[in-house]
């Protein structure tokens, strides 16, 4: 098992970017494998192939948003336990943690396969394009036990500062997913299945890695088959700080679904391109949830260790490093724009769409650090409400407004294209509102109360 940092002594700086740099580039790599699968189903499966695959990516993260929630919060659980020094209730967030994701999946794979067709109607997909992504969806949410299972055991790992064996799980089942693409759509013709069912195989190794780690590992988060089960007070307190981040996210995701059936009723070409566009700038949304995610476990444990300096010194830290890391990225995309588009499609109106919904993006990240960080910094003080709110509020209420009555007055990718910088911006300056009006330090201070009683 790789090396753990302690959070709550010593150098905070350091520590930080040490601890965000792999869990973005696990981001960033599990974004690259699934780049890959849409490269290898655009340049040999045609761009109604590509088109489906790109489609369905709303859809399946409203369907995983909710438990990927209550994943965060069995980290925010574990991360502030450890800092307690409380190494009985991380066990038995541990065990609630791998049955919830388990049970979990078991649910959305019978859901997902009874309502498969009726929630790819729902994106206004073109007919041409119809049933490649009902069959890409039928496919994936096979692997959704075992998807949620890796999710679960990455935040396990992240709790205790390990972000390293998430990385390395995640490395040795890309390549195979990549070598299983290339097999499956390549030589087998199996076009969307093939990419799909290498998503589903790839997800099982990852997850296998992780639990063969976590049942050899001596440490605090180690796991025991013989424990397995679901113990009602953590799993009340996961669901608590969980749930309304993992509504946030279905929100997000149903606001999004939304947007996508707005792209997608601008024909096959603006559906590519903004596949493609999209494969690319969450590279950079990678970076900024990475030190999201960085801050809440740092703040958690300096949380749960009565460390309230700490978690202050975490966010400016966390911001900092954030902007530095998120605007170096995207710049750099930027400037060999052209090129990257082309890696997806070669079709010169593909790339043009392409560079309008990146243009958009980016200079709406400008203010969606800070959201982002500051999110993560509530959170770790188990404040999930308070995003929650904001992104529903701010993200989807804008969205869906401006899809129902703005585009409509309009129709154009520009027009779509314009919510995003307006939504994330509306968001951040809520976000920081509410923040100084409802302050983490009387949270803090109630904590400090309880011990000493």
């Amino acid at each position: 098992m790789s090396k753990k940092y302690d959070m709550i002594t010593g150098s905070l700086g350091d520590k930080i970017i040490l601890y965000a740099i792999p869990l973005a580039l696990t981001g960033i790599l599990q974004q690259l494998f699934n780049a890959a699968d849409v490269a290898v189903v655009g340049r040999f499966a045609g761009k109604e192939a590509m088109a489906a695959v790109g489609s369905n990516a709303p859809v399946i993260n409203l369907l995983l948003n909710l438990f990927v929630g209550i994943s965060l919060g069995s980290n925010v659980v574990i991360a502030r336990s450890i800092g307690q020094g409380n190494k009985e209730k991380v066990s038995r967030t541990v065990h609630t943690s791998i049955v919830v994701a388990l049970m979990g999946g078991v649910l959305l794979t019978v859901l997902g396969q009874l309502l498969a067709p009726r929630i790819v109607s729902m994106l206004a997909v073109p007919a041409d394009v119809f049933d490649y992504s009902v069959e890409y969806l039928q496919v994936y949410l096979y692997g959704m036990p075992v998807i949620l299972l890796y999710n679960f055991e990455s935040a396990i790992f992240r709790s205790c500062g390990n972000t390293k064996d998430p990385l390395i799980a995640l490395i040795i089942s890309g390549i195979i997913n990549v070598f299983l693409n290339v097999i499956f759509v390549c030589y087998l013709s199996l076009d969307v299945v093939g990419v799909a069912l290498a998503t589903v195989i790839s997800n099982l190794i990852s997850s296998a890695v992780l639990m063969i780690v976590l049942l050899r590992t001596d440490s605090v988060i180690k796991a025991d088959i013989k424990k397995l089960a679901i113990h009602n007070d953590v799993l009340i307190e996961m669901l608590r700080i969980g749930i309304p981040s993992g509504i946030q996210g279905m929100v997000f995701s149903f606001a999004n679904i939304i947007v996508q059936s707005a792209v997608n009723s601008l024909g096959t070409v603006v559906m590519a391109a903004s596949s493609a566009a999209f494969n690319l700038e969450i590279f950079v949304y990678y970076i900024m949830n990475a030190f999201n995610q960085t801050c809440t476990t740092f703040v958690g444990q300096n949380f749960g260790a009565g460390n309230f300096d700490r978690c202050r010194k975490s966010l400016k830290l966390c911001l900092m490093q954030c902007f530095i890391c998120t605007f170096s990225a995207a710049g750099l995309i930027l400037i060999f724009i052209n090129q990257l588009l082309s890696i997806f499609n070669t079709d010169p109106d593909v790339i043009a769409s392409g560079r309008i919904r990146l243009f958009f993006i980016f200079g709406a990240y400008l203010l969606s650090f800070v959201q982002e960080t500051l999110s993560g910094y509530l959170r770790g003080f188990g404040m999930s409400l308070i995003p929650a709110v904001c992104s529903i509020v701010g993200i989807c209420g804008v969205r869906l407004t401006w899809i129902f009555f703005v585009f409509p007055l309009s129709r154009s990718f520009t027009t779509i294209m314009q919510v995003y910088p307006i939504s994330l911006g509306l968001t951040a300056v809520f976000m920081v509102i509410l923040s100084l009006i409802i302050k983490p330090s009387r949270k803090f201070e109630l904590m400090i109360a309880n011990k000493e009683n």
